[in-house]
């Protein structure tokens, strides 16, 4: 199936929890009070551990999405993101994803995705994009010599 602008695709939802923000800080290292010390967050503005910013800008894989099986062949180039909102645990985010535009440059094509995620309430908590190289098709076949 080919790809065209305005295609959309969902990545599955997921309830944060703190099994989430603990494996992200000890795959990263980030182990900032915010995510994690109840009592540290209760003095913040937001009065809850909040989630890592990378691990909800991580949460819009689109290998992970619907769009899995069509996107053979795609190189992840760039991204970026900018956070409207918080996530806490509890909160069940998804992961939405719009095919924005598909253009050449020289002998090389390329695809533009505009990335979000939305809580169980429909608020944004995040918009962006991903940029991918879109790689030709191989041709090769495989040799019919005979051994």
């Amino acid at each position: 199936m080919t790809l065209q602008p305005g295609d959309t695709f969902e990545g599955p939802s997921k309830t944060l929890t703190d099994a989430h923000f603990l494996l992200f800080s000890g795959v990263t290292g980030d182990t900032h009070p915010i995510h994690y010390d109840v009592e540290h967050a209760k003095q913040t503005r937001f009065g809850k551990p909040l989630a890592h910013g990378l691990l909800l800008a991580s949460m819009t894989a689109l290998g992970a999405s619907s769009a899995r099986d069509r996107i053979d062949g795609f190189v992840f180039v760039e991204q970026g993101c900018r956070f409207l909102k918080p996530a806490v645990v509890g909160d069940t985010i998804k992961p939405l994803f719009v095919l924005e535009k598909i253009w050449d440059e020289g002998h090389k094509r390329f695809c533009r995705f505009t990335t979000s995620l939305v809580n169980q309430r429909g608020e944004r908590l995040l918009e962006g994009f991903h940029l991918y190289r879109v790689m030709p098709k191989t041709t090769d076949t495989p040799s019919k010599e005979k051994p």
